[in-house]
Formats: structure tokens, C-alpha cells, sequence
């Protein structure tokens, strides 16, 4: 194995590798935005405050039954187990011939949503009461307090673990290729299967996944950066300016000269 060989299988089959790379990626970024959706719907009806008696309460608890039972299934079963029952398992019961891709963008969403759903459920749970005993006392209901006070500081919050979700998620889109998704992991073992070296292939998928997991850590590092603000920043109404450090030592020496 030398790392010319390793070049060479890139170049001469880079197209099987960027179809397989663009789809892996399709799939992660889809998926990611619909089961954190799916997590923040999920969150905030767990956090709904359950009255004394009466039926709200018994659909209440009904609901979060429900969605207990979600959570603790897929996050207690294996990605690959879940793609070979909703795929096969549901074509064979109902005769339904569904979409490879779609299926592959159902289970990971599915299975992102119910981890993104405990991690919102966390977040808003982590906020302080008093902001919730501030929004009810002018009047806003459970929802508007999650819409306009709870959730944009949840989201934040929330912004580290959903980029893991993220990078995990491009990393189990190689357990897809059990139904045939022309994924990254899936186009590396037909390059593979074609040439008879896999280690070397197979280096060069790797070395594909790490490309696209550090570029999308780094990128979600930059927005995150970006939703925390400025650090000296000036307050417009009475023009106070937080000021560094060093900036401070300044004008201390300029006022005792």
C-alpha cells in the first residue's frame, strides 16, 4: 500500500465517490433539519404543565405515553435494524414500494428526533423558572412563552449537541447501504468490490468522512459564534461601552497622568 495507489483509486473514481459523498451528505443535512424539527415539537409538548383533572390531563398523559414509547424504541434500537423493518418490513406487510432515498431520510430522521427531542426537553427544562413566571404574569400563554422567551435561548443552547447529531448522522448514513442507498460507504465497497483493495478504498472514504465532518464542525463553530454576538458591544440608550481589559488598564493610566 502506498499513498500513490491511494491517489490513483481517488482520481480514477472520484465521480462514485462524489455521488456517494453528495448523498451522504443530502441525506445528513435533511434529515438533521427535520428530526430537530421534529425534536422541538416533541420537547415542547412534554413541557406542556399538566392540569390537576379533567380531560386535557388524560390526553396529556396519553400523548406523552405515546411519545415515551417513541423515544425509548429508537433510541434503545440499532439504526441499521430500524432501516431493515420500515424498508423491507413495510414493503413485504403492505406491498408499498417505497423510494430508497425517501426511506433513508425517514429512518434517520426518525431516529434523530427522538435523540433531538430529550436534548430540547433539557434545554427548556434548563431555563430558569422565573422567566416562565414572567412571560405568565403579562399574560402570555404556554406557547408564546416557548416562542418568544423559552425556545431562541433553548436553540443556542441546544447548538452543540445538535452538531453532533449532525456529524453522527454523516457517519450512519454508511449503516443505509443495507437498502441499497448509493451512499458514500455503499459507493466505496462497489469501487472496492471492482478493484480488490479495500484498505486502500476504503482510506480514501475515510479520508472523505473526516473532510466532511470537520468542515461542518467548523461551520456550525462560526454560527454559533455568530448567534453569541459581539463581546464589547454598545448599550445605544445611555452609550456604555463594555470595554476589554486592557482597555480599561489604558484609561486607568491615561486619567493618572
Amino acid at each position: 500500500m502506498t499513498l500513490e495507489t491511494i491517489f490513483d483509486i481517488a482520481v480514477s473514481n472520484w465521480p462514485m465517490f462524489l455521488r456517494g459523498a453528495l448523498s451522504t451528505l443530502e441525506i445528513s443535512i435533511i434529515s438533521t433539519i427535520l428530526g430537530t424539527v421534529l425534536g422541538l415539537v416533541i420537547g415542547i409538548i412534554r413541557t406542556i404543565p399538566q392540569p390537576e383533572r379533567g380531560p386535557k390531563k388524560i390526553f396529556l398523559k396519553i400523548v406523552n405515553g405515546l411519545m415515551s414509547v417513541y423515544i425509548e424504541v429508537f433510541r434503545g434500537t440499532p439504526m441499521i435494524v430500524q432501516a431493515m423493518i420500515i424498508y423491507y418490513g413495510v414493503a413485504n406487510t403492505y406491498g408499498i414500494d417505497m423510494d430508497r432515498t425517501f426511506a433513508a431520510i425517514l429512518i434517520v430522521t426518525i431516529n434523530t428526533g427522538a435523540y433531538m427531542s430529550e436534548i430540547v426537553r433539557g434545554g427548556i427544562l434548563s431555563i430558569d423558572k422565573g422567566q416562565y413566571e414572567a412571560a405568565q404574569s403579562v399574560g402570555m400563554t404556554h406557547f408564546q412563552t416557548m416562542m418568544n422567551v423559552v425556545l431562541p435561548q433553548v436553540i443556542r443552547n441546544i447548538m452543540p449537541a445538535t452538531g453532533n447529531e449532525f456529524v453522527i448522522n454523516i457517519k450512519d448514513t454508511s449503516v443505509l447501504n443495507v437498502i441499497s442507498v448509493t451512499e458514500l460507504f455503499f459507493a466505496t465497497k462497489s469501487v472496492a468490490g471492482v478493484n480488490y483493495m479495500y484498505m486502500e478504498t476504503f482510506i480514501v472514504a475515510a479520508l472523505i468522512y473526516l473532510v466532511m465532518t470537520f468542515s461542518v464542525t467548523r461551520i456550525l463553530r462560526f454560527i454559533e459564534r455568530k448567534m453569541d454576538g459581539p463581546e464589547n458591544y454598545n448599550l445605544t440608550g445611555n452609550q456604555m461601552q463594555v470595554l476589554k481589559p486592557e482597555d480599561m488598564a489604558h484609561k486607568s493610566e491615561t486619567r493618572g497622568n
